[in-house]
């Protein structure tokens, strides 16, 4: 794929769901739809936000939830992901620094995609070219 894409974890929609007027929800929702990269979230990220709403049961962040969900594409996993996910496993394996199977299918996913990958969770520095950016921490102010 040659157009940019922001593939989000589940830890970003988390904090966007907690803060709905926070930096990290304004920045998913205050985009127009067709202006910039594609934002989106792995079917295996829908999967965990799935799970977490279900054993929350909270209405609160359910309805938090489903403008995010409607600002993003979800990307289901097609043939080109499980390369990814047996060189990525074993590779990481073999070092002896595996990552959780949902990671590890997460972070697949976004090299198949090209996407770089918005987390906040370390694990996803262990794992080679894949571009990551954190969302959750402040953005540097220039000249400060």
């Amino acid at each position: 794929m040659s157009a940019l894409i922001y593939l989000l974890d589940t830890n970003i929609v988390s904090d966007a769901m907690r803060n709905p007027f926070g930096p990290v929800a304004q920045r998913i929702l205050g985009r127009p739809a067709d202006d910039g990269p594609a934002l989106g979230i792995s079917v295996v990220v829908e999967c965990e936000l799935q799970f977490g709403l279900a054993r929350k049961s909270s209405p609160r962040l359910q309805a938090a939830y489903e403008p995010l969900r409607a600002a993003l594409r979800v990307w289901p996993l097609d043939d080109a992901v499980p390369p990814h996910y047996a060189a990525l496993r074993a590779h990481l394996e073999t070092q002896g620094t595996p990552i959780g199977l949902n990671n590890a299918l997460i972070a697949a996913h976004a090299l198949a995609l090209g996407a770089t990958l918005v987390s906040g969770d370390a694990e996803f520095a262990r794992v080679p070219g894949l571009k990551v950016e954190n969302w959750l921490k402040p953005l540097a102010t220039p000249g400060v």
